[in-house]
């Protein structure tokens, strides 16, 4: 049985549901929808989005400050309801990034900006993550304001998160220089609602080695770019084996060591040309307690100090060897403690005392290196993320609506004075 989500919202917004109807109607299904529906890939301008939230917290008396990057076509968000008394020292942000991973060469039953609703599930791209969580947090702001907070909350929406967590360090750096402390925060990835204390870092690089072109029939008078570049790549999956058999190791994760991969290749002009250029695209994801510069230093080394001085050897006149690495993101790992406030407050709110520990990377390891310490708990599965037909349950929808419902009357005046 399916329904498309423009009619659950016409029903959300004309009456309210029955009660029949009411467990597959999420309250956040009008926001989510909405946010689904815009296209914000992350090749595409997510300002669109933003000033839509931007004027719906505006009509509401909330105002935000934005964040620019990318020619001023993207931004982050940042807005806070105050505490009953005015304050906005310390609370809680809640924190989502707006662009989703592209569609293309994917096959979809729907239309994947279309969000549909088909057996309990909401379809489209982004559902999952993360617009479920967005949509949630902004659903309850009326319901914010109602109530009496003796604690603020914060809204921080990114960009470009899906491309390695370029947008939201420039909101960090914002909130540095306006004196914004938050004592903690919850990235609503998906989680299927249970609390992730840790996760792994993300490091990204480009490297482009450059040799001198030939005829192939006169390869010595050639330096192969390609052939050194492979020598490169063997080294970092050399590292790879290395750490896969000798660790360190976390067991609590479900890949326990540090992973690396040559994700890109690209090189040559012709098959009977000695290639003068190859570049070659490259990730390493080191558990929080590694650090992520001595592994990249490791690489470097090897290039500068053994494959380089080879390269020279060779003696090619006109030729002017170089290996240039450029970093395209990183975002490093988190390992909240359980003693933080932050913890025990989403243990509390979801029951769960799990100490779980992930591969994917996310914003909270930006959040929590900014002084932030934070946790990541959102709705749906990540096993659902970044594929075709992704969707999140109208059930875990609700259970996230449940969960920051808790969260708001834990931080009422009441509740912090009882």
């Amino acid at each position: 049985m399916s329904m498309t989500a423009e009619t659950a919202q016409s029903s959300l917004q004309s009456s309210r549901p029955s009660p029949a109807a009411s467990p597959d109607l999420p309250a956040s299904l009008p926001w989510v929808t909405r946010l689904v529906s815009m296209d914000t890939v992350s090749r595409n301008p997510n300002l669109g989005l933003i000033e839509t939230v931007r004027d719906d917290l505006r009509a509401r008396g909330i105002e935000s400050t934005l964040t620019y990057g990318r020619d001023g076509k993207w931004a982050n968000l940042f807005a806070t309801l105050p505490a009953h008394d005015g304050s906005t020292d310390g609370g809680i942000v809640l924190s989502g990034h707006t662009d989703v991973v592209p569609v293309d060469g994917q096959k979809w039953d729907s239309d994947p900006f279309k969000p549909e609703i088909r057996d309990g599930l909401l379809y489209g791209r982004g559902t999952c993550d993360m617009k479920g969580f967005i949509g949630a947090a902004l659903m309850l702001v009326p319901e914010i304001q109602q109530t009496k907070l003796a604690k603020p909350l914060h809204l921080a929406l990114s960009f470009d998160e899906e491309i390695g967590c370029v947008g939201a360090p420039l909101m960090l750096e914002e909130l540095v220089k306006r004196g914004v402390k938050p004592e903690g925060c919850i990235v609503g990835e998906p989680t299927s609602m249970r609390p992730i204390v840790a996760h792994k870092g993300i490091n990204t690089y480009q490297c482009c080695v450059r040799g001198h072109a030939a005829h192939s029939s006169l390869t010595p008078r050639g330096l192969n770019a390609i052939e050194y570049a492979a020598r490169l790549i063997c080294y970092i999956r050399d590292m790879a084996d290395e750490f896969r058999a000798q660790g360190p190791f976390d067991e609590l994760y479900d890949v326990p060591f540090t992973t690396a991969q040559t994700s890109t290749i690209e090189g040559g002009n012709a098959i009977n040309t000695v290639p003068a250029e190859c570049r070659f695209g490259f990730e390493f994801r080191n558990l929080p307690t590694l650090d992520p510069d001595a592994i990249f230093a490791r690489i470097e080394q090897y290039a500068r100090e053994t494959l380089l001085p080879k390269m020279q050897r060779e003696g090619v006149a006109g030729a002017n060897p170089a290996i240039e690495f450029m970093k395209i993101a990183a975002a490093p790992g988190l390992d909240v403690t359980e003693q933080a406030a932050i913890t025990q407050l989403v243990r509390a709110l979801t029951s769960d005392q799990t100490r779980r520990k992930v591969a994917y990377g996310t914003e909270a390891g930006l959040f929590a290196r900014a002084g932030i310490p934070s946790v990541v708990c959102g709705p749906g599965d990540i096993q659902q993320a970044h594929k075709p037909n992704e969707f999140v349950s109208l059930e875990q929808l609700s259970a996230c609506e449940g969960f920051l419902r808790k969260l708001v009357r834990g931080l009422s005046l009441d509740a912090q004075t009882r």
